[in-house]
């Protein structure tokens, strides 16, 4: 056996083996389940993970953009006319959440967390000074003090709004930025504070919200499941809540927002237990974005979210007392504020019924500046960019011994709308895109060894036709050349006749014999001697 030939050999035994071995691990998926079966134990929320330090304490910087609706034309819409506004901002804050008394639970299945928010203004990021600018908005102790005594008689009601009138206050207010967003000494407030000592008399929209937390929480490891990864076991104690007026409606489900569970796909739907909401909503898939290179899944929440019970049933639950809905896009949190008539929804009525747009002047809505949405890289879960956006309402209308409301159309009137944004910074996203390029190797690894033998097979064809080639080449040569010969020997080859007549004398010298030229087969045979 030739060189040439071992190698044929050698090379379709290994391109065979290559083949063979790589279909079977591509068709088994051996390295995905391998690498799927540790991310599932490396993703826990325990201190011998990588991930943990991230969740105590997270790298993306966190922006709070607040925007106000300054009202412009308070007199007309007092009159009965509609409310026009004009939108101011952002007042953008730094947000700082460090997870804090962490205790491990159950064998550290479960851990207990505070997450303190402390805000620090960003001036650069921001569209003027909240201290110097002034908004004209609703009074809202004015107006929760209204609603809270319209169950009570009429008697009652003249009263007070004739000792509120005496105080100058009015059903509209003009305050810094600071003041409303950070609180204010109020003197409605104040004097109801002294008759109730538990009323404070300070308010604000973000009041004693700076440096402290939304609850304490119990979270789940993803020890035991990796599904359960970051998932709340019990907010304040309770596991659900009691809120609403159906136990659907009062569950407490999902992450808080800040990690999900690793290996995400496009079909399912990711719960998030928001505290400022007094709810669970669901996220559901809208399309794949890159962010800084790293490929990631968009969620956001769907219509049905914030749908009127009448076309999503399911949304029944939150009407409270039974019965008493909202429209399309919004959702009365009444029950968890104290009973004000706060109303919550996305920014500018983005997704709600057009009527509740149309009611107001000024207002705008739109899927790219108004839409909540949160970007998560599927293999991990880590979010890498996240938007959530509401906005904060408050319900005006008339009320009977309160003068100054007499004219006034219901409306669902915009306050402010918040715009919580993250992105992952450039350090952490650099980190993924090695992680993630390392786990994309180990994955197709057995696509690695198929395309090796693919490439040994053409190797192996290559080298078959040379082989061939030159086989077919060595034997035009050795053909060619006996041809050759052949036509040589004929064209030097003598032929003499054999005659029956008797020789004639030679000339050829007596010592030298007499030869009889006879050729048998081209070859010469000399002449028998007499």
């Amino acid at each position: 056996m030739t060189r040439r030939s071992c190698a044929i050999y050698a090379t379709g035994i290994v391109c065979a083996h290559l083949l063979i071995v790589g279909i079977a691990l591509v068709v088994a998926q051996v390295f995905q389940t391998m690498i799927h079966s540790r991310l599932k134990k490396e993703i826990t929320l325990t201190e011998k993970s990588q991930m943990f330090e991230a969740w105590k304490n997270p790298p993306p910087p966190v922006y709070m953009e607040y925007y106000f609706f300054n009202v412009t034309n308070p007199e007309v819409f007092l009159a009965g006319g509609k409310a026009a506004v004009k939108q101011i901002g952002p007042y953008t804050y730094r947000e700082y959440r460090p997870r804090e008394n962490i205790t491990f639970l159950e064998n550290g299945t479960k851990l207990y967390a505070l997450n303190p928010k402390t805000f620090v203004f960003v001036p650069e990021k921001s569209a003027g000074n909240p201290e110097v600018d002034i908004v004209r908005t609703v009074n809202i102790p004015f107006v929760a003090i209204m609603s809270e005594l319209n169950s009570y008689s009429f008697v009652l009601r003249t009263l007070v709004s004739m000792y509120i009138n005496s105080l100058g206050v009015e059903v509209f207010m003009s305050r810094t930025v600071h003041e409303v967003l950070w609180g204010f000494k109020d003197p409605l407030l104040t004097k109801v504070h002294s008759m109730k000592p538990e009323v404070d008399e300070y308010f604000g929209l973000m009041w004693k919200k700076n440096g402290t937390h939304e609850g304490e929480f119990v979270f789940h490891t993803g020890e035991e499941n990796y599904m359960d990864y970051g998932k709340i076991d019990t907010w304040n104690g309770m596991r659900e809540m009691s809120w609403w007026s159906s136990n659907q409606s009062n569950m407490i489900n999902g992450t808080d927002g800040a990690v999900f569970h690793p290996l995400i796909n496009r079909n399912e739907l990711l719960y998030i237990f928001a505290a400022d909401l007094c709810r669970s909503i669901h996220l559901a898939y809208v399309k794949d974005v890159e962010v800084k290179g790293i490929q990631a899944y968009r969620f956001a929440p769907p219509n049905d979210v914030l749908m009127n019970p009448i076309d999503n049933p399911t949304n029944a639950g939150f009407c409270v007392p039974a019965g008493d809905c909202l429209g399309t896009g919004l959702l009365k949190v009444s029950v968890c504020r104290e009973g004000a008539p706060i109303v919550v929804s996305f920014p500018h009525f983005y997704q709600a019924d057009p009527k509740y747009i149309n009611a107001v002047e000024g207002l705008s809505p739109n899927k790219e500046e108004h839409e909540t949405y949160l970007d998560l890289q599927p293999t991990t879960g880590v979010p890498i960019r996240a938007c959530k956006r509401a906005q904060l309402n408050i319900i005006l209308k008339r009320v009977q011994g309160f003068p100054k409301t007499k004219f006034i159309n219901e409306t669902i009137f915009p306050i402010m709308f918040v715009n919580e944004t993250a992105t992952v910074d450039d350090q952490s996203a650099s980190q993924m895109r090695t992680m993630l390029l390392i786990l994309t190797l180990v994955s197709n690894f057995p696509l690695l060894i198929v395309g090796m033998g693919v490439i040994l097979l053409l190797v192996l064809v290559v080298l078959f036709c040379r082989n061939r080639q030159k086989k077919n080449e060595v034997k035009r040569i050795d053909f060619t050349e006996a041809f050759h010969s052949f036509t040589t020997v004929k064209d030097d080859t003598a032929y003499t006749q054999v005659s029956d007549k008797p020789d004639e004398p030679s000339e050829t010298p007596a010592s030298q014999p007499t030869r009889n030229g006879s050729y048998i087969a081209m070859s010469p045979v000399e002449a028998q001697k007499c």
